[in-house]
């Protein structure tokens, strides 16, 4: 495989990873449609009260929360009408950071990245070169409305908090919660399903040509927390486009981490 094609998956890795992931338990027994626990504690009764502040603490109430979370996903992705298979290690300290260990060929590690809320890290072993920036990097892939807390949030599948405000429309479509609106021009919508679990996520800024959609088909029960298994991921920003699919084969929560990142003295730093 040529080191122009490797870096393109490169690229759309990290891209991936900033625009969300999700997780599925390794050896989950049975897929769960209904679940009936959430982190650990009883799941809260769902109130029939129709107010935007009830279904809005409705659905908070069925976030997942943790400390640590780590992950190993198969992931597909689609670049230029190619396929290509890669392997994504994450790592999360909640509220500090995110490390990802990117594997292409025979399992060995092409890349590694650490995003912070104020900065983003990658090692590009191909060609012995790292890339330091702050956070505000990733908006040539989003929208300047995306921050650290929102990427969290989407790569664990939770709502994300700027969406779940007083100013956001709430409509029902079947069994569905629907939240939408639009925040400094980009227009979201969270789907909700009858679990009040994130079915799908829609991001669009016309002005800056920036799409993102994410679909979860179905979800698991792990760790007594309710995650979403089978993503599909459709994301297109100016001249940068591509599809992921996922397929987690083991998650923690709440287990001891580390995260190895330290900037190569013999790498050339990029701008």
């Amino acid at each position: 495989m040529k080191r122009s094609i490797l870096n393109k998956i490169l690229a759309a890795a990290i891209m991936f990873l900033v625009f969300g992931c999700k997780a599925k338990k390794q050896l989950v027994q049975a897929i769960v449609s209904q679940p009936a626990v959430t982190d650990s504690a009883a799941v809260p009764t769902v109130k029939t009260d129709n107010s935007k502040s009830e279904k809005l603490a409705a659905i908070q109430s069925r976030q997942i929360n943790f400390n640590t979370f780590s992950g190993k996903a198969r992931t597909r992705l689609e670049i230029d009408g190619k396929g290509y298979d890669v392997t994504l290690n994450i790592r999360i300290q909640k509220n500090k950071q995110i490390w990802v260990s990117i594997s292409a060929i025979a399992g060995i590690e092409v890349a590694r990245a650490l995003i912070t809320p104020d900065s983003i890290k990658i090692i590009n072993k191909l060609q012995s070169v790292y890339l330091k920036k702050p956070f505000s990097y990733v908006y040539q892939y989003t929208g300047r409305q995306i921050n650290y807390g929102t990427v969290e949030a989407i790569v664990v599948g939770n709502a994300v908090p700027e969406f779940m405000n007083a100013d956001a429309q709430i409509s029902a479509n079947g069994n569905n919660t629907i939240i939408s609106g639009i925040l400094n021009d980009l227009a979201y919508q969270t789907t909700f399903g009858a679990d009040l679990k994130v079915a799908s996520l829609g991001l669009s800024n016309q002005k800056s040509s920036q799409k993102l959609d994410v679909n979860n088909s179905s979800f698991i029960q792990a760790d007594n927390r309710i995650l979403p298994s089978v993503i599909a991921i459709s994301s297109a920003a100016g001249q940068n486009s591509f599809k992921a699919d996922l397929h987690y084969i083991k998650t923690d929560f709440d287990q001891a981490i580390d995260a190895p990142f330290k900037e190569p003295k013999n790498y050339t730093l990029i701008n």
